[in-house]
């Protein structure tokens, strides 16, 4: 029972990246799958099926999902857009990609620096504001949607999104509730000169 309690607590986003072997039972083996793991086998399991669910197991989680639906959010990757009842936000794709990135984890903080490296592909943290002027429009942008709190800044100054739901705005109210990747929207040599135009009209 205290195994079963600790893999039912385990993180969702590492579930689909585990293969458990040694599962003899099938009504666990089938639990084990509907909490989301990658695949659950019993010790019978030949090497080279082992070899091939596990193969499959790793080729699922790197695969991205086009959508990731939170609260009311619903962001579309191919789109690069998150839409609140149908709406877009119109977000900039540096914007979106923040947020997709910060809904790797949600509820987990994520270091300014893993940002910067992530979304701008920087291995520094350079002088400029260019990440707290992006995360301060997307704020807005969000709330002007009806989406508001969503994205937390933290004592150490990391961000993550809000694991409950936040509290809809009166926009939301009056609305019907309906993966490692590189998403800037630029190439590195045209990266300073549109985020020193960003930063002059900063919120």
């Amino acid at each position: 029972m205290a195994q079963w309690l600790e893999l039912a607590g385990a993180d969702p986003a590492e579930r689909k990246r585990t293969m458990l072997v040694g599962v003899e039972e099938s009504q666990d083996r089938s639990r084990y799958i509907r909490l989301g793991f990658g695949d659950a086998v019993g010790w019978w399991s030949l090497p080279h099926e082992l070899e091939s669910r596990a193969i499959r197991v790793i080729e699922q989680a790197r695969a991205l999902p086009r959508y990731r639906q939170i609260g009311a959010l619903r962001l579309d990757l191919l789109a690069r857009e998150a839409f609140v009842a149908g709406r877009p936000a119109g977000l900039h794709p540096r914007e979106f990609a923040l947020l997709w990135r910060l809904a790797d984890a949600p509820g987990k903080a994520v270091a300014p620096t893993t940002l910067l490296g992530d979304v701008w592909r920087l291995s520094f943290r350079p002088e400029t504001n260019s990440l707290a002027v992006h995360v301060s429009r997307l704020r807005a942008k969000l709330r002007l949607s009806g989406v508001d709190g969503l994205i937390e800044t933290l004592p150490d100054g990391a961000y993550r999104l809000a694991v409950a739901d936040p509290a809809p705005t009166d926009a939301a109210r009056q609305l019907p509730l309906d993966a490692h990747v590189r998403l800037g929207e630029d190439r590195p040599e045209n990266r300073f000169h549109t985020d020193q135009q960003d930063d002059q009209h900063a919120f």
